[in-house]
Protein backbone atom coordinates (compact mmCIF):
# COMPACT_ATOMS: atom_id res chain seq x y z
CA UNK A 1 0.00 0.00 0.00
CA UNK A 2 1.31 3.10 -0.80
CA UNK A 3 1.01 6.16 1.23
CA UNK A 4 0.65 9.81 0.47
CA UNK A 5 1.63 12.64 2.78
CA UNK A 6 0.62 15.77 2.33
CA UNK A 7 3.23 17.95 2.86
CA UNK A 8 2.34 20.90 5.68
CA UNK A 9 2.26 24.50 4.55
CA UNK A 10 4.21 26.76 6.36
CA UNK A 11 2.07 29.64 7.76
CA UNK A 12 2.69 33.10 6.63
CA UNK A 13 4.96 34.67 9.14
CA UNK A 14 3.33 37.08 11.66
CA UNK A 15 5.77 40.32 11.65
CA UNK A 16 6.28 41.85 15.63
CA UNK A 17 8.03 45.16 15.07
CA UNK A 18 6.29 48.25 13.89
CA UNK A 19 9.25 49.08 11.59
CA UNK A 20 9.08 45.94 9.63
CA UNK A 21 4.79 45.78 9.72
CA UNK A 22 5.20 49.58 8.24
CA UNK A 23 7.46 48.08 5.66
CA UNK A 24 5.10 45.84 4.34
CA UNK A 25 2.50 47.78 4.37
CA UNK A 26 4.28 50.24 2.15
CA UNK A 27 5.28 47.09 0.15
CA UNK A 28 1.45 45.70 -0.24
CA UNK A 29 0.33 49.10 -1.52
CA UNK A 30 3.34 49.30 -3.70
CA UNK A 31 1.87 46.06 -5.17
CA UNK A 32 -1.34 47.24 -5.49
CA UNK A 33 -1.72 50.47 -6.31
CA UNK A 34 1.54 50.95 -8.05
CA UNK A 35 -0.26 50.47 -11.32
CA UNK A 36 -2.71 52.88 -10.85
CA UNK A 37 -0.55 55.65 -9.67
CA UNK A 38 1.75 55.74 -12.79
CA UNK A 39 -1.03 55.68 -15.07
CA UNK A 40 -2.79 59.06 -13.03
CA UNK A 41 0.80 60.59 -13.40
CA UNK A 42 1.16 60.23 -16.82
CA UNK A 43 -2.30 61.16 -17.78
CA UNK A 44 -1.80 64.22 -15.72
CA UNK A 45 1.44 64.89 -16.95
CA UNK A 46 1.26 63.82 -20.62
CA UNK A 47 -2.16 61.96 -22.47
CA UNK A 48 -4.99 59.89 -22.05
CA UNK A 49 -3.38 57.46 -24.50
CA UNK A 50 0.27 58.03 -23.38
CA UNK A 51 -1.38 56.81 -19.48
CA UNK A 52 -3.41 53.70 -21.31
CA UNK A 53 0.14 52.64 -22.88
CA UNK A 54 1.99 53.43 -19.33
CA UNK A 55 -1.32 51.25 -17.55
CA UNK A 56 -0.69 47.75 -19.90
CA UNK A 57 3.62 48.28 -19.19
CA UNK A 58 2.72 48.95 -15.57
CA UNK A 59 0.61 45.83 -15.44
CA UNK A 60 3.09 43.84 -16.76
CA UNK A 61 5.70 45.38 -15.01
CA UNK A 62 4.41 44.24 -11.98
CA UNK A 63 3.49 41.34 -12.66
CA UNK A 64 6.95 40.36 -12.71
CA UNK A 65 7.96 42.26 -10.04
CA UNK A 66 5.55 40.39 -7.68
CA UNK A 67 6.25 37.05 -9.31
CA UNK A 68 9.97 38.06 -8.63
CA UNK A 69 9.46 38.53 -4.77
CA UNK A 70 7.01 35.48 -4.37
CA UNK A 71 9.56 33.29 -5.96
CA UNK A 72 11.99 34.79 -4.02
CA UNK A 73 10.94 34.58 -0.68
CA UNK A 74 7.97 31.52 -0.51
CA UNK A 75 9.46 28.18 -0.05
CA UNK A 76 9.34 26.18 -3.80
CA UNK A 77 7.55 23.40 -1.47
CA UNK A 78 4.57 26.30 -1.31
CA UNK A 79 4.92 27.85 -4.63
CA UNK A 80 1.49 26.26 -6.18
CA UNK A 81 -0.42 28.28 -3.38
CA UNK A 82 -2.16 31.30 -4.29
CA UNK A 83 -1.16 34.02 -2.75
CA UNK A 84 -2.24 37.59 -2.72
CA UNK A 85 -0.45 41.01 -1.60
CA UNK A 86 -0.54 40.98 1.69
CA UNK A 87 1.07 37.87 2.18
CA UNK A 88 3.76 38.29 -0.48
CA UNK A 89 4.72 41.68 1.37
CA UNK A 90 4.89 39.71 4.89
CA UNK A 91 6.79 37.11 3.46
CA UNK A 92 9.76 39.24 2.23
CA UNK A 93 9.63 41.55 4.91
CA UNK A 94 9.84 38.64 7.35
CA UNK A 95 12.11 36.62 5.52
CA UNK A 96 14.78 39.38 3.77
CA UNK A 97 14.24 42.73 5.72
CA UNK A 98 13.61 41.95 9.22
CA UNK A 99 15.14 38.30 9.75
CA UNK A 100 16.34 39.20 13.42
CA UNK A 101 13.23 39.09 14.67
CA UNK A 102 12.35 36.16 14.09
CA UNK A 103 15.93 34.69 15.38
CA UNK A 104 15.03 36.47 18.78
CA UNK A 105 11.52 34.73 18.82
Amino acid sequence: MQEEFIELREPTPVLYSKKCRAVSLLLKLFLQYGSAAATFIAWYIYDFFIALLTLVLAFILMGIIRSKLRNSVIPSSQREYHYNDKEIADWFSAKELCYETLESL
